[in-house]
């Protein structure tokens, strides 16, 4: 069943148009792998997906699930399971972790109809889910993302894809700045939510990163739309030939 489907994608950003035609489907269970070129749209999509403000789309659609995901606020789309994971994630000052996780989750979890967790049962969910993924709890207290390391920020966004459960994770360049030994603690976080039911969406530039989170398709953007797919194998080409010979089929 597909997950997320986006048809013939077009989309502006103050009269530029970035996207132009992008079509894209994504099954559940999936691990998909965006890659290109700077300026060829990969962190457009994701942000378009997410429904951050600022992006103009001047057609074609996004289903999720079926629905009309171009029809929902960001915070509506949260809820029935889009998460995206920044490339380079904000600190938020006088806010501690603990409390930014707990009322995200709470706020979605209204969203939906569920109950909202006690402090004791948010509490005991964030230390076993923090504990399964080696987050220490001192980084809980300290202010979200605030004197972070790259290694840390990036932990900090597998620790709430783990405790949101989204069904659709968007990993925007989530390499960027890591090195080796915090890519592969959260490359390990991210695997450990692999499932049936959720699907993802990891988008890169180098293919250091699809060694860790081994992907079932791997896509090519180029000026704005997906101009070749293929399995894991196109991206070890990927790293031998480059995306010239993309741009210019592209062009």
């Amino acid at each position: 069943m597909a997950l997320l489907e986006v048809k013939n994608l077009q989309v502006r950003v103050e009269e530029r148009e970035i996207l132009h035609g992008l079509t894209l489907t994504v099954e559940e269970g999936q691990v998909h792998a965006i890659m290109g070129p700077n300026g060829s749209g990969k962190s457009t999509l994701s942000h378009v997906i997410a429904g951050k403000p600022g992006y103009e789309v001047t057609g074609g659609e996004i289903l999720f699930k079926g629905e009309d995901l171009l029809a929902m606020e960001p915070e509506e789309r949260a809820a029935k399971g889009v998460f995206l994971a920044f490339q380079y994630p904000v600190e938020i000052p006088g806010v501690a972790t603990m409390n930014f996780l707990r009322t995200a989750l709470n706020a979605q979890r209204k969203a939906r109809g569920e109950g909202e967790f006690s402090t004791p049962e948010f509490l005991k969910k964030v230390r076993e889910v923090a504990g399964s993924l080696g987050i220490p709890q001192e980084m809980l207290k300290r202010g979200v993302n605030v004197g972070f390391s790259g290694g840390e920020k990036k932990r900090n966004e597998v620790l709430q894809m783990a405790l949101f459960q989204p069904s659709l994770c968007i990993l925007d360049e989530m390499d960027s700045g890591l090195d080796i030994d915090a890519l592969r603690i959260a490359s390990e976080g991210v695997n450990a939510l692999r499932s049936p039911q959720r699907s993802m969406v990891v988008i890169t530039h180098y293919q250091r990163l699809l060694n860790y989170i081994v992907p079932d398709v791997v896509h090519v953007m180029a000026k704005g739309r997906v101009v070749k797919s293929g399995g894991k194998e196109l991206a070890l080409e990927l790293e031998a030939t480059g995306y010239a010979q993309y741009t210019e089929a592209a062009a």
